[in-house]
């Protein structure tokens, strides 16, 4: 890991501590007021605020143990950690927003007062210190999956809060008491579709998923090109966490090529074109003819290239890694 990467990690874990502070301070004072005002808009928000604290002290304690070094039993180290606080964090929020919507369909029926004044001041109050605790997380936000997570929940409470302030003046000025609920609703409903797409990408990751960005035909067509590769094949590309991005392929070498150059050559390209640096390569100078653990037949080999049928890693000795 570079140094200027330990700095991100570092500059994250800063930014998330000081969004803890103010997402649990608030929180509390934020059902407080939900409760005196009899407000779901603002409950809904107090919950959100809670999934909020949450998040943030999973994902912290993710970054704490994703910096254990690999031992003998995990030799990827601990990293995939962040990883799982992500997803807990999505599935965390499907729970909130599914209560928020039973808890909604019931006060349809029998809507309460509700104090549009104390209402008001805690929603601004609130959606202050969202924005300050959004603009806290952006930096990291693109960097790993586990700090996107923290953003999305305050990002969505940075949203529901103006819901809030819009209702509150509403309900002031008409007395129209649900409105309370249809914006508790619209929060509810705005936070889910986010909320998918954050659990699809920390599955894809613990499912060794080719990661979002990567194109795999992109990367086959480099390998092939590469000078003294005939073809590339058992190709898997996958991320123990966010940024780290490993690779594993089998590269059918021509007759009388280098298979130490060729190695040099293809770690290049996949540095220089998809920044992957962590590739296993095994140099073979006769075609695999079966298909591999995961059941992957290589591609077909062109007849007048056949050189044979069995199976040789480099003559060199074994498999070529980097």
């Amino acid at each position: 890991m570079s140094e200027a990467h330990d700095h991100g990690k570092g500059s994250n874990e800063r930014a998330m501590w000081l969004a803890l502070a103010l997402t649990g301070g608030f929180m509390v004072v934020e059902v407080i007021g939900g409760v005196l005002t009899g407000s779901l808009a603002l409950l809904s928000d107090a919950a959100h605020m809670l999934t909020d604290t949450t998040a943030l002290v999973i994902a912290l304690f993710a970054i704490r143990i994703g910096r254990r070094a690999a031992d003998a039993r995990r030799t990827y180290g601990y990293a995939r950690f962040e990883i799982l606080a992500a997803a807990f964090n999505a599935a965390m929020l499907f729970v909130v927003a599914f209560y928020i919507l039973y808890e909604a369909y019931a006060r349809l029926s029998e809507p309460q007062q509700i104090q549009s004044s104390a209402m008001l001041v805690v929603a601004v109050v609130g959606m202050i210190v969202n924005f300050i605790s959004m603009r806290l997380l952006t930096g990291g936000k693109d960097e790993s999956l586990n700090v996107k997570g923290a953003y999305l929940e305050v990002w969505s409470d940075l949203l529901g809060s103006l819901g809030v302030i819009v209702g509150a003046l509403v309900i002031r000025f008409t007395g129209w008491l649900w409105v309370d609920t249809v914006i508790a609703v619209a929060i509810a409903l705005w936070v889910l579709p986010r909320t998918w797409t954050l659990l699809k990408a920390s599955v894809n990751v613990l499912l060794e998923g080719v990661p979002d960005g990567v194109n795999l035909d992109d990367i086959r067509s480099a390998l092939r090109s590469t000078p003294g590769v005939q073809e590339a094949h058992d190709l898997h590309v996958w991320a123990i966490t966010s940024g780290k991005t490993s690779l594993s392929a089998h590269l059918l070498l021509n007759v009388g090529a280098d298979a130490e150059a060729v190695r040099l050559a293809v770690g290049a390209k996949l540095r220089e074109q998809f920044g992957i640096r962590h590739s296993t390569l095994q140099c073979e100078l006769t075609p695999c003819d079966s298909p591999d653990d995961f059941g992957l037949l290589p591609l077909p080999i062109p007849a007048g290239d056949q050189a044979g049928t069995g199976h040789r890693n480099d003559p060199a000795g074994g498999d070529l890694r980097r």
